[in-house]
């Protein structure tokens, strides 16, 4: 039996901690060690024994949760999950909380909406598998491979297969951009290097709803592309990236000469929404040989089929290698369906998107 992931879960509210104990003691590979209202009574269930990942709330009496995150990236670097409420203002603060050291984000299980929280569950216990496997700094977590434990949505949910049929390159560059655990970080490294007149992009990063806004706020503040939350009917245009707002799949459609994007409800593909794999699809089917698929940082297997449609298209595509990737699993997993043309550093793939361009 492979060691059990031990979880503390810090948050005030006595229902929110029942809940979580609930949900994530229901997957197998998954253990409570604890529970701890605030931030102090945290420290001292640290001191006694060290847990694999922390989920962590925001808002908490005596200390609030990014001082605290901040003092154990100092002191005692542990993954941590950032756990909200869905709140404008809050999703603010949680980038600052990802600044800081966060892995990921989820969303408090809605105790009252059962589909709802049964859906929330599947990303929550999702979310604490890839902070397991996430490396901090140049320490290397232990790395997890789940199991599978319910069955699993692809693409074919949203919108069916290429056809198959090649398309000639009559447009400019497109790209499609997945990543998941670790992402946040790796895409604002990314685009940060990438100048003014940058193909067209596309990108899925899971991240709950409300929060894609304040992400893309955050990136376009810093980068020279503009960078903005995708909403439908949105043009791919030369110097704009477009993020997919959390809780929704983006599809790439073709518009005679351009591409837009679509915004559309659905299923969880591969466990997502947005899913990389649906985006991806759409690019094989819309795009081809028009569009570069560039597979980052993440938890599982979400963009490995789509990646691998996007290359037998005529995509060229890239993943980021494992050692500057903080979860190796979702670019692990396209390499090994067999859709990667090049796998790169971090700090080559703004490189490797200028010289496609050029080529294209």
């Amino acid at each position: 039996m492979a060691k059990k992931i031990r979880v503390l879960i810090v948050d005030d509210s006595a229902s929110v901690r029942q809940v979580m104990t609930q949900v994530l003691s229901a997957d197998p590979e998954i253990e409570v060690m604890g529970a701890a209202s605030d931030p102090f009574m945290a420290a001292k269930k640290i001191q006694e024994e060290i847990p694999d990942v922390i989920t962590l709330d925001v808002e908490m009496p005596r200390m609030d949760g990014i001082t605290f995150l901040r003092k154990l990236m100092t002191q005692r670097p542990i993954p941590v999950v950032m756990c909200s409420s869905l709140t404008e203002a809050g999703s603010e603060t949680l980038m600052q909380a990802l600044e800081a050291g966060a892995v990921d984000i989820i969303l408090k299980p809605k105790i009252a909406a059962a589909d709802h929280l049964a859906e929330t569950a599947d990303m929550i216990r999702e979310a604490v598998k890839g902070a397991a496997a996430a490396r901090l700094g140049s320490a290397r977590r232990r790395i997890v491979t789940p199991a599978e434990p319910t069955a699993k949505l692809t693409a074919d949910a949203v919108l069916p297969p290429p056809s198959g049929r090649a398309m000639a390159k009559t447009t400019e560059m497109i790209v499609c951009v997945g990543a998941s655990t670790g992402g946040t970080e790796a895409l604002r490294e990314m685009l940060v290097a990438l100048p003014a007149n940058t193909p067209g992009m596309v990108i899925v990063q899971h991240m709950p709803e409300k929060f894609t806004a304040a992400f893309a706020k955050r990136l376009n503040s810093l980068c020279e592309v503009e960078v903005k939350e995708a909403e439908h009917g949105d043009a791919v245009l030369r110097g704009h990236v477009l993020i997919a707002p959390g809780g929704k799949h983006m599809l790439l459609e073709r518009q005679g000469a351009r591409y837009v994007v679509a915004i559309k409800d659905g299923p969880l593909v591969s466990r997502h929404r947005p899913s990389v794999d649906v985006l991806f699809r759409s690019a094989a089917r819309s795009a081809a040989g028009n569009a570069m698929g560039v597979i980052m940082t993440g938890m599982g297997d979400d963009g490995a089929r789509g990646m691998k449609e996007m290359h037998d298209a005529g995509a060229f595509t890239i993943a980021q290698d494992e050692e500057t990737s903080v979860v190796f699993g979702m670019p692990k997993e396209a390499i090994a369906h067999g859709g990667v043309d090049r796998t790169v550093g971090l700090g080559q793939i703004a490189r490797e998107i200028l010289a496609a361009d050029k080529r294209h």
